[in-house]
């Protein structure tokens, strides 16, 4: 093996150094460069990237405050509805229940009134069924016919004290 021989080492490490040198010049002057361009481009473009990275996540911030701010209005808004809606809806039930009180007061007054016609009415013929019947049962009792002035004044007097009675209770 020629590499082996002792004799041919001195020129192999001549041709070694050139060979070293000219890949080192090469090697520095184009290679390398071209490297750091491309480690320096690429450390830009990922430096770039988390900015605009960075920048889009300010703006996502942003607009998350934003629609959190937009949704806790329209949840006060609503909500101011809702008891406004509330107030007009109470506000519309308490008249309708005064009408409607008035209405049922009224009734009631016109019920009571009427009550009130049939009781005289009815009380006015208990008068009279009362004068007859004491006017029959005194002519059966004695047998002859009481003065009608006189049976009309007794009824009288008891229904005025029957209406005493139910004033007092």
């Amino acid at each position: 093996m020629p590499q082996m021989n002792p004799e041919l080492f001195a020129p192999q490490l001549v041709w070694l150094l050139i060979t070293f040198v000219i890949l080192y010049v090469v090697m520095a002057r184009v290679a390398l460069p071209r490297i750091s361009d491309v480690l320096a481009t690429r450390s830009q473009r990922i430096d770039s990237d988390l900015a605009e990275a960075e920048e889009l996540r300010r703006n996502a911030e942003a607009a998350h405050e934003t629609y959190e701010k937009a949704l806790a209005d329209a949840k006060a808004r609503a909500h101011e509805i809702a008891q406004e809606t509330r107030d007009r809806l109470n506000e519309e039930t308490a008249k309708m229940r005064a009408e409607t009180d008035a209405k049922l007061a009224e009734q009631a007054n016109e019920a009571e009134e009427r009550i009130k016609a049939a009781k005289d009415e009815a009380l006015t013929n208990v008068r009279e069924i009362a004068g007859d019947s004491a006017t029959a049962v005194v002519e059966r009792l004695i047998g002859r016919k009481p003065d009608s002035e006189r049976v009309e004044a007794v009824v009288e007097a008891v229904m005025n004290d029957r209406k005493k009675l139910e004033e007092a209770a």
